[in-house]
C-alpha cells in the first residue's frame, strides 16, 4: 500500500498537539473567590512625618474587609500573630493572595501553613495579580485617608474602623449587584433619612 505524503514526513517535522493551558491567574481568582482571602500593607503618613502601616484583609467572595491592624514595625511576627486573630479556630480561607514583601518571613510562611491555608504569592513587581487588595486599598485612599490628616496610631485606628463599618455596611459594589458585602435588605417604603459618617464625609441612607 502506497504510504501518503504526510506518512512519509520525518518524524522531527511531525507537531505534537499539547493539551488545554493549565488555568489563568484571572480563572483561578474567579473559580475560587470565596476560598480566597488577600493581604497586603497600606503605608500612611501621619502629621508629624512618621510612617504607620495598616495591614488589611479582604475575602474575595463578598469584596469584605476582613481585619485590619495598625503598626510602625511589620514584622513578620507581628504579621503572624494578626492573621491568627483575622482567622480563629476554623475560619481560615483555603487561599492566601499576597506579594513578595520581606516582612511575610518565613515565621509567617509557617504560621498560615499550620493553619491550613495555602500560600499564593504573586509574581514580583506584579500588583495586578492581587487586585481585590490593591483596589480596596486604592479606595481607602480616595475615600477616607486622601481627606484626613492622621496624627497617630490610635488616630488612624479610629478611622479605619469607622471606614471599615461604612465600607461594609453601606457601600456599594457593582461586582455586587449594588448590594454591600454585608448584605442590605432592600427597602421599598418609608421617608429617607442620612446618618453621617467618618464626620459626614460619607453618608449612609435608609427608610424608617
Amino acid at each position: 500500500m502506497a504510504r501518503s505524503a504526510s506518512d512519509r514526513r520525518p518524524a522531527s517535522a511531525i507537531r505534537i498537539r499539547r493539551g488545554p493551558p493549565s488555568q489563568s491567574w484571572r480563572t483561578f481568582l474567579r473559580n475560587h473567590a470565596d476560598a480566597i482571602a488577600a493581604i497586603d500593607l497600606c503605608v500612611v503618613p501621619t502629621l508629624t512625618f512618621e510612617r504607620l502601616f495598616a495591614f488589611l484583609v479582604v475575602g474575595h467572595g463578598r469584596r469584605q474587609l476582613l481585619w485590619f491592624a495598625v503598626t510602625r514595625n511589620p514584622s513578620a511576627e507581628w504579621l503572624t500573630q494578626q492573621m491568627a486573630e483575622a482567622f480563629p479556630w476554623n475560619t481560615a480561607p483555603t487561599y492566601l493572595v499576597r506579594d513578595n514583601d520581606r516582612a511575610y518571613g518565613q515565621a509567617f510562611q509557617r504560621r498560615i501553613r499550620a493553619m491550613g491555608i495555602r500560600d499564593r504569592p504573586i509574581s514580583p513587581r506584579s500588583p495586578w495579580q492581587n487586585p481585590y487588595a490593591e483596589r480596596l486599598i486604592g479606595t481607602l485612599r480616595r475615600e477616607c485617608l486622601d481627606h484626613v490628616l492622621i496624627v497617630g496610631e490610635r488616630h488612624l485606628r479610629r478611622m479605619l474602623a469607622s471606614y471599615s463599618s461604612y465600607y461594609n455596611e453601606s457601600r456599594t459594589h457593582l461586582a455586587l449587584e449594588k448590594d454591600a458585602p454585608l448584605r442590605r435588605a432592600i427597602q421599598r417604603c418609608g421617608a429617607i433619612i442620612t446618618t453621617p459618617i467618618l464626620s459626614g464625609l460619607h453618608h449612609r441612607y435608609a427608610r424608617i
